[in-house]
């Protein structure tokens, strides 16, 4: 097999997460083509295996050959972000975003490593930034690509109710009365401050919404 078959095959199993067999077609790729590409998506699959020091040598090395590369200090930036080293994820995080601001995940995972540390105005600020970029960046994707995506490991209640002022703020109904939804679910007991929280001012406006935030009930095993 030629080096962009053992990689394209390696793609497949990875889209397939078949991880480990993923791997060693990688591998067998980075013996007759040692790129900083090979490196990277070698680096995903041991994230995907929660290996994150084994990833993170792959990235360190993915950089030292390319140091343009972002979607290698993103997935840095996770390996940092997965050991609940915050500070380290911000940092590449960042460097990430200066060689491609456009991208809505970077901003999305600074925005989780922000939220980890409970800094809420910077996350704010990075998830709305996301979200101009990408409306549909918080919905379920496909894996299988060159930059990992994670969601925070912080508050999951507040994170969701924070995703559905934004959402509020940009009056899309739907997806806020989800994102609602999910942090009464978990337990966020003070979900019915939307009726009064200036980010869902917009969506006040619509007797619907009004009634379905009074209709949310705390889920068994909440305090009431």
């Amino acid at each position: 097999m030629s080096v962009e078959q053992l990689e394209d095959e390696g793609d497949a199993l990875r889209a397939q997460k078949d991880f480990l067999d993923a791997m060693d077609f990688y591998q067998a790729a980075l013996k007759r083509s040692n790129t900083a590409a090979l490196h990277n998506k070698a680096g995903v699959c041991w994230i995907q295996m929660g290996h994150y020091g084994e990833a993170r040598k792959e990235f360190e090395i993915a950089i030292k050959m390319d140091k343009a590369y972002p979607e290698a200090y993103n997935n840095l930036g996770v390996t940092y972000y997965q050991m609940r080293q915050y500070a380290g994820a911000v940092k590449e995080y960042r460097r990430a975003i200066k060689l491609r601001e456009t991208s809505a995940s970077f901003h999305m995972n600074l925005g989780s490593a922000y939220f980890s540390r409970k800094d809420y105005d910077d996350a704010s600020r990075e998830f709305a930034r996301a979200l101009q970029i990408d409306p549909m960046i918080f919905e379920p994707q496909a894996s299988g690509g060159v930059s990992v995506k994670l969601a925070t490991q912080g508050d999951r209640a507040y994170f969701h109710y924070t995703l559905a002022k934004m959402y509020g703020g940009r009056g899309d109904a739907e997806r806020c009365r989800a994102y609602l939804s999910k942090a009464n679910e978990e337990g966020y007991p003070f979900v019915k401050d939307a009726l009064k929280d200036s980010g869902f001012a917009a969506l006040r406006k619509d007797p619907e919404f009004v009634s379905f935030v009074r209709s949310l009930k705390p889920p068994d095993n909440t305090p009431q």
